[in-house]
This record gives structure tokens, sequence and C-alpha cells, in this order.
């Protein structure tokens, strides 16, 4: 796909993540809007994967370690064909498939029930060591946040994959720069974050711009290329990227738009789709 057409449909992500929280009434669009690119560029055009066919061996694997940001994912999964774009609006509910946090027992498409937050890189980093072991080829790829990585397990988890030379791993840190209590910096600053991926022996790709497209493509290709240790690609992201009064506001972490936000939202997102679509 052209960057162009990946453009537009993480637009429409966006429009899922809105419409699911709003419906909820409940969820955090905040960081789902800021990784709404990077999860549309690896479902769309990086990972080797099959809607019809989700199980099947060689498929690449996606854990979302900040298992907050599952109504991104849902809304990614789903426009890629995992599922129904009109369930989105059951984000939360009671019987719902689509809870707040991804369950890979009930839910298409997701590889492992997250959550607890710190947690995923180290299921991330057993997926890529089984493949290892069984000589497969599949890569696994994680997504945390920078808040996240305040959690002691992920340096763990770090340290074991730097170790075992897991090449086919795929850590990306989405540093939106703020978490539920504010500014990242402030309140346990975990920077300089590439400098401490480096000493546990990984291949470190900063990006200015992890909402850019671009960018992305080119972060990615250099990590397939890169051979004998795991890679971290560190993405500079905005904080409830596309929805204009959510951008860079911390409030937006863990809140649901109300009946007229949510209004606001979607005329953003339906603006941002037209000028798309001018290009």
């Amino acid at each position: 796909m052209t960057d162009l057409e990946l453009q537009k449909i993480a637009v429409e992500v966006r429009k899922g993540i809105i419409a699911g929280t709003h419906s909820a009434k409940a969820g955090h669009p905040g960081g789902s809007l800021s990784a709404a690119d990077v999860l549309t560029y690896l479902y769309f055009e990086e990972m080797n994967i099959d809607p019809k066919n989700p199980k099947k061996a060689d498929r690449d694997r996606f854990v979302l370690s900040k298992g907050h940001a599952a109504p991104g994912l849902y809304a990614t999964l789903a426009h890629r064909g995992f599922f129904p774009v009109e369930d989105l609006t059951t984000l939360r509910h009671i019987g719902s498939y689509l809870q707040g946090h991804p369950c890979v027992q009930s839910t298409p498409g997701v590889e492992a029930s997250t959550g607890s937050l710190g947690q995923g890189v180290s299921m991330a980093a057993g997926m890529a060591l089984s493949a290892k072991l069984s000589n497969e080829s599949y890569r696994v790829y994680t997504l945390l946040g920078d808040g996240e990585i305040q959690e002691g397990q992920v340096w763990e988890a770090a340290m074991f994959a730097g170790h075992r030379k897991l090449d086919n791993l795929c850590v990306i840190v989405d540093n939106n720069g703020l978490q539920i209590d504010g500014d990242v910096s402030d309140v346990c600053s975990p920077y300089p974050i590439d400098e401490k991926f480096k000493a546990f022996n990984f291949h470190v790709i900063n990006v200015d711009d992890g909402n850019d497209m671009a960018q992305l493509r080119a972060a990615f290709a250099k990590a397939k290329e890169n051979k004998g240790r795991p890679t971290a690609i560190i993405m500079k992201t905005v904080k409830g990227k596309g929805v204009s009064y959510m951008e860079h506001v911390a409030d937006w972490h863990g809140k649901a738009p109300n009946d007229e936000e949510y209004a606001v939202a979607m005329e953003d997102l339906k603006k941002a789709g037209e000028a798309l679509c001018q290009k």
C-alpha cells in the first residue's frame, strides 16, 4: 500500500477509536490515537497475517503490551477484516467480545491478553524465543507506552531478549510523552530511552514522527535488515493525535468523549479524511 492509502485507513481507525470510547462512556482514547498510525502500518503493510485464517502457523505475532490502548487495536483489527466494524460500538458493554483490555480467548486476531503493564514485552519475547527454538520464520512485534516502561519487568524482558539475540523481536515504544498522571519526564523519567535499550544489546531506531507513514516504513525496513539482536523502535508521537482538543492533553489518557465532544472529534477526522482525498 502507498503511504497515502495507509493514512486514509488510519483516519478510519481513529474514527473507530472515538466511536468505541464514546459508546462505552469509558476507555483510553489518547494513547490509542497516538498509536493509530503504527497499528495501521503493522496490520496493513508490515505483518504476515490473514484475517480469514487468524491462527495460521507462520503468521507474525503482535502483542499490545499497553493493553489499555485496546480501542486502537480493535479498530485496526475490524478494518483489517477480523470482525465487523459495526461491533466497535459494543466496546466494554456486558456480553461484548471487545472488553476494556485485549482477551486472547474471545477476540479474533488478539494474540495475548494484556493490561497489566510491563508484561506484554515478556510474552512477546517468549513468542520470539519459541520461533527460534522451532526454527519458524515468523516475527513478533510488541507496542509499549513510554509510561509503561517505568515497569521493571520491561527491563528484565529486555535483558533476556538481548542475551538471547532475538532478532525476530521488534519492541516499539509509543513515546507520546504523557501518561495518566502527566508528563512522563515529571512522573518518573524514562529518558534516555534509546540508550537504555542499547545497553541491553538492542538495535535501536529513533523515529522523529511516529505518526508519519514514510518514517514508519523506513524504520520497519531497517528493523527487518537487523540481524543478531532484537530491535527497539522509539517513536515520538502525539497523544490524542487527530482530534484537536485531545492532542497533547494528558487528561484524555483515560476519559471518553461526551456527545458534544464526540461530534467535534468526528468532524475533525472527517475533515482529515477529506483533505487526504484531495491529494
